[in-house]
């Protein structure tokens, strides 16, 4: 049979989407719209980043099944780096080939980059960004709504048996209250499930007339959505044209700069903290805060506060904060460079080597990851590593709801236990009352996303009239 050939479109309410194995399943422009809409509310970490794919990809358009959904969040999830730009790109791919893969990936990322970098210049400039992230800060009590509903949504679907609800709700009890490392998480639920499906082999499938699977049935099939035949030649050539443009810019620098350069510097340290950062952007937020303020003296202790407090804020993974990092470093040494120039040129070169290994990663490993779908064993591991996410994202919303709603926080610790508390005289009743709002318009009236967004918004600014 041809590989041409096709059937006819299927209309989603919006553009054909092709049901034949194509290259474009789904127009490209249409695509991109789709991408450049689900960047604007990329905000709340990780937790709210992988809500908005799951709504829109899943739910709305149903462009991707929740199986295929939850296969490649788990192959991002065991991957260093950004897991949700990591999942936008493997999404994007699966859609529209490695073009889409590389849209998505890179739209993802580029309103965060615009608005921390808008954010860093004010800082620098003005020492305040008070009324600008007085914006963010109503943003992201309605984060907390968005990432609520996620959870449900995504424990629903993904939770059929009694036994993966035990390992989501074991995986959120190690993070939260014991403060397991999450790579340990992992690697136990994988085994979990393997040895599940050991006792019942049809542990990874859903149980039969599972209705809510009916009900958001894809309006493109699974073996329709684009695929790569792994080949040697093909691993040569990404492995040849990644690592290249990964290492281009900090080979450029070198040799104008010189390797003892603030730019030099900056871009080996933060292409190594792209390759360690497993379990996300907290896990290897204290290695950067550290080396940063104590080794390379770039930032004072409440500067790097400042800086992760604009990330959160602001769309895109959390991992941008070290483009704020890189810009205020490289405008206090910018060498003969105009200040101004040298922090964005710092900034630019910072986020580049940390968000290229992303596509490296995945358009290396999604077609081999691809040809796992089929294995009982691995299929039945990732059904267990797919309960587990539902406990990190849970956790995430929590540790966000916590740093959000109140100011401060402790640690209370007894044996084995490591329990967050928040201190209750800290309670932020502008906060409270922001994400009363957001649940309201979400749950009961169920508002869009960008319309909460919108309102939340504009309530940011109009909390700093009321007198506290």
């Amino acid at each position: 049979m041809s590989t041409d050939s096709h059937q006819p479109p299927v209309e989603t309410g919006d553009a054909p989407v092709a049901t034949a194995a194509a290259r474009d399943l789904v127009p490209f422009r249409s695509a991109l719209r789709v991408w450049f809409l689900i960047s604007l509310q990329t905000f709340g970490g990780p937790a709210g980043q992988i809500a908005v794919m799951q709504r829109v990809l899943v739910e709305d358009r149903r462009w991707i099944g929740q199986r295929r959904f939850n296969h490649a969040l788990n192959y991002c999830m065991l991957l260093p780096g950004p897991e949700a730009q990591q999942l936008s790109i493997y999404l994007g791919w699966l859609l529209n080939g490695t073009r889409g893969g590389i849209a998505a990936g890179t739209l993802f990322v580029l309103p965060g980059v615009v608005a921390l970098g808008a954010l860093s210049a004010v800082y620098v400039a003005f020492g305040d960004t008070t009324a600008v992230a007085a914006v963010f800060a109503g943003l992201a009590p309605a984060v907390l709504a968005i990432v609520a509903q996620a959870v449900l949504r995504v424990a629903r679907r993904s939770l059929t048996r009694p036994a993966l609800i035990a390992l989501a709700g074991g995986s959120f009890a190690a993070l939260a209250l014991f403060a397991v490392p999450f790579p340990v998480v992992i690697a136990v639920a994988a085994l979990a499930g393997w040895l599940l499906s050991r006792r019942d082999p049809d542990f990874a499938h859903p149980p039969q007339g599972d209705g809510d699977q009916d009900e958001t049935a894809p309006v493109i099939s699974d073996d329709a959505l684009h695929d790569d035949r792994p080949s040697s030649g093909r691993l040569v050539r990404i492995l040849a044209i990644g690592l290249g443009l990964w290492a281009a810019p900090i080979a450029a620098v070198t040799v104008i700069f010189g390797s003892d350069s603030i730019f030099t510097t900056q871009g080996l340290f933060f292409s190594f903290s792209a390759l360690v950062t497993f379990g996300g952007a907290y896990a290897v937020l204290a290695f950067i805060a550290q080396q940063a303020v104590e080794t390379y003296g770039w930032l004072a202790p409440g500067e790097m506060v400042r800086g992760l407090a604009l990330a959160e804020t602001t769309p895109g993974p959390l991992i941008m904060v070290v483009q704020f990092v890189a810009f205020l470093a490289a405008y206090r040494n910018p060498g003969g460079l105009d200040p101004w120039v040298a922090a964005t040129l710092g900034a630019l070169l910072v986020t580049w080597v940390t968000f290229v290994p992303s596509f490296l990663f995945i358009l290396l490993g999604a077609p081999y990851v691809e040809r796992l779908r089929h294995n009982v064993a691995i299929s039945a591991a990732l059904a267990g590593i797919t309960a587990a996410v539902v406990g990190v994202i849970a956790n995430l919303a929590l540790y966000f709801a916590l740093n959000t709603l109140f100011t401060a926080t402790s640690i209370w610790t007894w044996g084995p236990l490591r329990i967050t508390i928040p201190d209750a005289a800290s309670v932020n009743p502008v906060a409270v009352g922001i994400t009363l709002v957001a649940l309201v318009l979400t749950f009961v009236l169920r508002w869009p996303i960008l319309r909460v967004l919108g309102v939340c918004a504009l309530l940011g600014p109009a909390s700093l009239l009321i007198p506290l």
